[in-house]
């Protein structure tokens, strides 16, 4: 059967109809940024601060793409009488992206984490000499490096952050005074309450008692008219010369045996 003339053209108008009805899913770049994955290798970021010029990144490069300047510097000891150290300065850091073949070999020897993967792509330049850009420039693309991945639930904790931990826990002990417990002194005084108590009363015992109004001693107690002496009332005491009883009040002293009384005396 020959062909219907036009059947050719009608089936292609009907496949751009069918296509102008769906939603599109090209990007409209740069009005819409592209969502990039998080391990993107777009350009690599400096943290100057962990850089110690050990140039393993500029010796382990295979391109030969990343250019290091440094000087040393003297730092005085620490404490007097010690010795001065030198340390590594850094002047230059840069980095030739029109020779870097993004492998990555420079981030993973680093041993001071001083270099990171940027999602940054938008590093174009009209001339090629441009693209070895400075450490300033990759300091900016420092601060464009996305977070690492969470740790998984049952993971352990990293050896860097329980370190700091334990060291700031430990200045923290060191400086904050010790904490009593706001009841600790009232169990205190209650358990050594009894204790002073019987100490009191022994005291008590061990001293004489005070004399009653009724007591010989007693200055408002009546007097003999003959001898001008203070009559004592009626009382268990015994005489003078009766030496069978014990004086009462020797014996209430402990440690003390009675002595009788002598004859004529009060």
């Amino acid at each position: 059967m020959a062909p219907i003339p036009g059947s050719g053209l009608a089936k292609g108008l009907a496949v751009t109809l069918r296509t102008m009805t769906r939603k599109t899913v090209t990007e409209q770049y740069p009005d819409a940024q592209p969502d990039l994955a998080p391990r993107t290798r777009g350009v690599i970021g400096l943290f100057e601060e962990n850089c110690t010029v050990c140039m393993l990144c500029a010796r382990e490069c295979p391109d030969w793409c990343i250019y290091i300047d440094s000087h040393k510097e003297t730092v005085p000891a620490a404490t007097p009488g010690g010795r001065e150290r030198s340390r590594n300065v850094l002047d230059r850091f840069a980095i030739d992206f029109s020779l870097c073949m993004y492998c990555g070999i420079c981030i993973e020897v680093c041993p001071f984490d001083a270099l990171f993967w940027s999602p940054e792509f938008e590093y174009a330049e009209t001339d090629i000499r441009d693209l070895t850009h400075e450490r300033d420039k990759l300091r900016e693309w420092m601060w464009t490096v996305p977070a690492p991945p969470a740790l998984d639930p049952g993971a352990e904790e990293p050896k860097e952050i329980a370190a700091a931990r334990k060291t700031a826990e430990k200045l923290a002990a060191q400086q904050t005074p010790p904490v009593t417990e706001p009841h600790a002194d009232e169990q205190v005084r209650a358990a050594e309450g009894p204790t002073r108590a019987q100490g009191d009363s022994q005291q008590q015992t061990d001293q004489p008692r005070p004399s009653s109004p009724s007591s010989p001693s007693s200055p408002s107690s009546p007097s003999s008219p003959s001898t001008g002496r203070p009559t004592s009332p009626p009382s268990d005491r015994p005489a003078a010369g009766d030496r069978s009883q014990p004086d009462p009040s020797a014996s209430a002293r402990p440690g003390t045996e009675p002595q009788p009384k002598q004859e004529g005396q009060e």
